[in-house]
């Protein structure tokens, strides 16, 4: 009787000092193929209504267009953000078509700070772009990725140097994006020590959106956060992927 009274004890009072937030964050993951949908139409504005549907506090997005000429000399991380009414912001992963091509974070918490972190190998430019916010007072790194979809090895690298950015970060961090990687791939497995895989429920191919066979888009998470639920969006014309959202709870 007095270990279980002590168990108990112990579990109560793991409870009350593991406070979470009051609701749980919104993350969505997107690669939006520049806005240009199965259909071959170049369209924001259905973007834009995908995401404020699902009403998201960060969005992940990746294959994004600023200025290029194929899609209107738009910028489109700016026009994302007047659509959605989310603060906006572009990492430039290279110069593209007469502009810049990259990953973008729609927030509707405040960011604080921004940083684009390059990934090795060659062939076409790759980075993780980064944001710092806080929420309820508690610091928190959001990162978009999109890994190599071509080479293997260049694409486990640039997993591993992902481990090694982050691997000292006292804030929880959350990776969100197309990582070109299955879950049982050897790049997925480098997370597996220190970071979560967030599981989706139900049906979980992301790509390609009208037919998904591949489940390529994913979030982690490393730090104090919890799973609460994740599913893929059954959105299957806006882009040529589709989009991952989860719900997490971050401790206080």
């Amino acid at each position: 009787m007095i270990h279980l009274a002590a168990l108990i004890f112990v579990f109560i009072f793991g409870l009350a000092t593991q406070a979470w937030t009051a609701e749980p964050l919104r993350v969505m993951a997107w690669n939006i193929h520049h806005g240009e949908g199965m259909d071959g139409k170049l369209d924001l504005v259905r973007i834009a209504e995908v995401i404020k549907a699902a009403k998201p506090d960060l969005v992940a997005l990746q294959e994004v267009d600023q200025n290029c000429n194929r899609s209107g000399k738009i910028d489109q991380t700016a026009e994302l953000g007047k659509l959605t009414g989310l603060h906006a912001v572009f990492g430039k992963a290279m110069d593209y078509d007469g502009g810049a091509y990259g990953q973008a974070i729609l927030s509707r918490l405040p960011i604080r700070e921004t940083r684009v972190h390059r990934l090795p190998g060659a062939g076409e430019p790759r980075i993780a772009f980064e944001v710092q916010v806080e929420v309820e007072g508690k610091g928190l790194c959001f990162v978009t990725v999109h890994l190599e979809h071509q080479d293997r090895e260049r694409n486990a690298a640039q997993g591993a140097r992902l481990t090694e950015i982050f691997a000292g970060e006292d804030k929880p961090v959350i990776l969100a994006g197309d990582f070109n990687a299955q879950p049982d791939s050897p790049t997925l497995r480098l997370f597996e020590p220190d970071w979560t895989f967030v599981v989706k429920n139900g049906p979980v191919f992301t790509s390609p959106a009208n037919q998904p066979r591949r489940e390529i888009d994913h979030i982690l998470f490393q730090g104090t956060l919890s799973r609460v639920n994740c599913h893929v969006l059954t959105e299957s014309i806006a882009s040529d992927h589709r989009p991952v959202f989860a719900e997490l709870k971050l401790a206080r």
